[in-house]
């Protein structure tokens, strides 16, 4: 099979998604696509090339549902979500990503299209749309590295001085730990909240 950019993009996906971003070598690459490593050089200069074509492809191919002619709140909890799954379908890429490539979401981006779509409809003024959509995906974004990497879960797991543990006296493990899901849904919410704030602010 003739070797080719796109080619390329998908075997590194798939050697990312099983050993992580540290562990992907042109030499490996090659191997995974039982090609010479020098040949890859005619279709990608290095492996950070690589790595951004790979994101950028994961992007373009990002779906979530269409609600028209649901309330903006309603399409911003779905796309949030959707994106969301994204990055747990591609743990090791996004969490490179969110952290080392500052243009990985691309005008034409289905999320970044969606996204600001969402926001216009919500009444924010036309120039304003794409910084507040801007503020809206650092938001995200940052949870998301946060969950993804552990952080999210050990500081959620901190107790304020003085309290006590709720343990479980069979296994001894703390049952008020962080339920992920809830906290995702709870960012998104306070998000929605402020826009909604900011808004009728504006009105008055």
């Amino acid at each position: 099979m003739p070797l080719t950019e796109a080619g390329i993009y998908v075997a590194a996906l798939r050697l990312v998604d099983a050993d992580g971003v540290e562990a992907l070598t042109m030499r490996k690459l090659a191997a995974e696509l039982d090609a010479n490593p020098m040949s890859l050089y005619h279709h990608v200069p290095n492996k950070e090339a690589v790595l951004r074509g790979v994101t950028r492809m994961v992007g373009a191919e990002f779906r979530t549902v269409t609600l028209e002619d649901a309330p903006w709140q309603e399409r911003m909890r779905l796309l949030a979500t959707d994106f969301r799954a994204l990055a747990h379908r591609h743990p090791e890429l996004l969490a490179y990503s969110f952290s080392h490539q500052p243009d990985f979401i691309q005008p034409d981006d289905p999320f970044w299209t969606a996204l600001t779509a969402i926001v216009a409809a919500a009444g924010v003024p036309p120039p304003e749309v794409p910084e507040t959509a801007a503020l809206m995906v650092a938001v995200v974004i940052g949870v998301l590295a946060a969950e993804l990497n552990g952080s999210l879960q050990q500081w959620a797991s901190l107790k304020p001085p003085g309290a006590v543990a709720d343990v479980d006296e069979a296994t001894g493990a703390d049952r008020s730990g962080p339920d992920r899901d809830h906290m995702f849904r709870l960012v998104i919410d306070t998000l929605i909240t402020g826009l909604e704030g900011r808004l009728a602010a504006g009105r008055r």
